[in-house]
């Protein structure tokens, strides 16, 4: 199995590549980034570029592929709603096109958001902006599914790449066993997002098209 791997270098796409690496049925990991990962692997192949509004100039670097695992993403804190528009739907946007260009059996995992709205007529500008990311993708040729997590605990060693994130982790990580027996269905991990895309891969004729902690779970326990 090739994998196409969208945000490698944050905390969940660092999850993802790590479950992708240890699957044996995975055999090629192409990890687009911006700059060096500062890790090898023999699976493991990176993909330099810095326009990720267009991939045209790797197009033949990122075909053939049966899976595409989409984790890139940033908080809308910060951002004006230009930019969050523009690396949450440009961005993503431009990635699927690219791997799914002549290859509608790809399967295609987002990581979105829980509260993300679908309708895009909310209040909240993220979620909408989430929304339509959903919706346009859901819309294309390829076997595309959205990945809602709440609360994500990393394992395994995988850190936030920002830094009030990592802070805010330090702060209330160890919450995480006590969130996990009062509000399981709002909690899941690095590894279990990992493996439920993995999962999704197989079984995706099985599984909704909407996951949230409780089917991520489910799939990647």
């Amino acid at each position: 199995m090739k994998v196409i791997l969208f945000g490698a270098s944050g905390m969940v796409g660092q999850g993802v590549l790590r479950e992708c690496l240890l699957d044996p049925d995975v055999t090629e990991v192409v990890a687009v980034a911006r700059s060096p990962l500062g890790r090898s692997d023999p699976k493991l192949r990176q993909v330099f570029h810095d326009d990720f509004t267009d991939f045209s100039a790797v197009a033949g670097e990122l075909s053939g592929a049966d899976a595409c695992f989409y984790c890139l993403g940033v908080s809308s804190a910060g951002h004006s709603p230009q930019d969050y528009s523009r690396i949450t739907y440009d961005c993503t946007l431009a990635a699927a096109r690219v791997v799914a260009a002549g290859n509608p059996e790809l399967t295609f995992t987002y990581v979105s958001g829980e509260g993300t709205d679908s309708t895009e007529q909310g209040r909240s500008g993220w979620a909408r902006v989430k929304g339509r990311t959903e919706n346009a993708l859901l819309a294309m040729d390829m076997r595309a599914y959205m990945f809602r997590p709440g609360w994500i605990q990393p394992l395994h060693g995988e850190r936030s790449r920002t830094g009030w994130y990592r802070t805010m982790y330090a702060a209330v990580g160890w919450l995480y066993p006590v969130l996990r027996r009062i509000v399981p269905k709002h909690v899941t991990t690095t590894q279990a997002l990992g493996r439920a895309m993995l999962a999704v891969t197989r079984q995706g004729d099985e599984v909704p098209h909407v996951l949230h902690s409780p089917e991520i779970n489910r799939l990647g326990g």
